[in-house]
């Protein structure tokens, strides 16, 4: 398929300088566009590749205009990130679409669970029994919803992804466990996306709860009663362990790791393979990690790390000592 750049414009916006008639048959990154493709340019670090791309056209933000018009065709918006992202819906509703059933012959759907009629349900996907799926949310491939767990919806479910697992909970009991019964749920709001592999555990008592708009890449794990507040994002491979209560609009970078009975204010937005081990109650960036460097000198450093304890404790006495050898102007 192809669009014309002044369509684009028509249906998304922005100020296009150029050929109006210019044919866009893709999207690809800067340094891959070829002639016939619309790329975009985000972040003035990367203004060198823009000048050497081969782009038909280039969504550009107003200071980086004259550089994009140097070049070639642009389409300049105040956000072109944002405009990028509509570009990629616009295309995907373009494209041909192969008309399939709504839930596909392998999926198991027990007669006590509610699938809305407009919902998708893919390859063998299992809804249990009690479980509610939203209208127009899509599971993909092999996705588990267990028994009395709710979807919203607009939801989209990748491959794998499991919902209503039970949570970890074990009692010792001398020497050996004792398993703690999940009784709650897992209830999810509306337009929540969860990636591939991902689980949220059901809660022990109260239901874990994801509410509307929240992002969830592949691979994160969300224990039993964990709260995650409206339109927070978390990167691949984060964990938030039980109980934990996660703000609204947070981000979690990937390989993060929220510890149990947490609580993130709104805003918090947590780096890539940070631990977050106290509650967090300012909206901010937060990073706890140790960088990284080569083996010896990290292995250096952590020596010195772990003597930070003892030594606090010499400077302590150590200005004790020199307060006490200081002249005293009292005895003058």
């Amino acid at each position: 398929m192809a669009l014309r750049a002044e369509t684009l414009v028509e249906a998304l916006g922005g100020v296009l300088f150029g050929d109006a008639d210019r044919l866009i048959e893709g999207l690809a990154p800067l340094e891959t566009a070829q002639p016939a493709q619309l790329s975009f340019l985000s972040h003035p670090k990367y203004q060198q590749q823009l000048a050497v791309s081969k782009a038909g056209c280039v969504i550009v933000g107003p200071q980086m205009q004259t550089l994009a018009q140097a070049r070639g065709d642009c389409i300049v918006t105040d956000n072109p990130y944002l405009y990028f992202a509509r570009a990629t819906q616009l295309w995907k509703v373009s494209l041909p679409r192969r008309e399939a059933p709504l839930i596909h012959p392998s999926a198991v759907i027990d007669p006590e669970a509610t699938v809305h009629p407009s919902a998708r349900i893919g390859a063998l996907c299992v809804v249990e029994a009690g479980a509610s799926i939203g209208a127009d949310t899509v599971l993909k491939s092999r996705v588990t919803i267990s028994e009395n767990c709710s979807i919203g919806e607009r939801c989209l479910l990748h491959p794998g992804v499991v919902i209503g697992a039970d949570g970890f909970g074990f009692a010792p009991d001398n020497g050996t466990w004792v398993k703690i019964e999940q009784l709650g749920n897992v209830r999810i709001g509306n337009d929540v996306e969860i990636g591939a592999n991902t689980c949220i555990d059901r809660g022990a008592l109260a239901d874990t709860v994801i509410e509307d708009g929240v992002k969830l890449d592949n691979l994160v794990q969300i224990g039993h009663n964990v709260f995650v507040g409206q339109h927070t994002a978390m990167a691949g491979c984060a964990g938030v362990a039980g109980s934990a209560h996660i703000g609204a609009h947070c981000t979690v970078g990937g390989g993060a790791v929220v510890l149990g009975h947490l609580t993130l204010a709104d805003g918090v937005n947590i780096s890539a393979a940070s631990v977050a081990t106290r509650s967090i109650l300012k909206p901010g960036h937060y990073t706890g990690m140790f960088p990284i460097d080569d083996n010896a000198a990290w292995e250096k450093n952590a020596a010195s790390v772990k003597q930070l304890a003892s030594l606090r404790e010499r400077i302590r006495a150590l200005e004790a000592q020199v307060k006490l050898l200081a002249p005293n102007p009292s005895s003058n």
